[in-house]
């Protein structure tokens, strides 16, 4: 598969990757000085090939660029930043 491209779709606030085969997208919003990430969705002809991993990544990379705390509501993105330590520090503790 050739390298995944994402882009941040601000219209339809997702990050959307247009792949052969199909297109997958991480939806967010924004909530002050922190960007929520909502859901994942990647079609079943896609899963293991890298696009939700790279739906992830560029979205915690643009948030860091940001300057913007994250919000992984997603499981999925809650497991990969486990998974990924090096972007824990993003993560915003949970209001009381």
């Amino acid at each position: 598969m050739a390298a995944i491209e994402v882009v941040d779709n601000v219209k339809r606030h997702r990050y959307e990757a247009q792949v052969e085969g199909g297109s997958a997208f991480l939806d967010y919003r924004l909530a002050g000085n922190a960007i929520v990430l909502v859901h994942t969705q990647v079609p079943e002809a896609l899963e293991g090939h890298g696009v939700g991993q790279a739906l992830v990544r560029h979205a915690l990379d643009d948030a860091r660029a940001r300057g913007l705390a994250v919000v992984p509501m997603c499981p999925f993105v809650a497991a990969w930043i486990k998974r990924h330590p090096e972007y824990a520090d993003l993560v915003q503790p949970p209001s009381r």
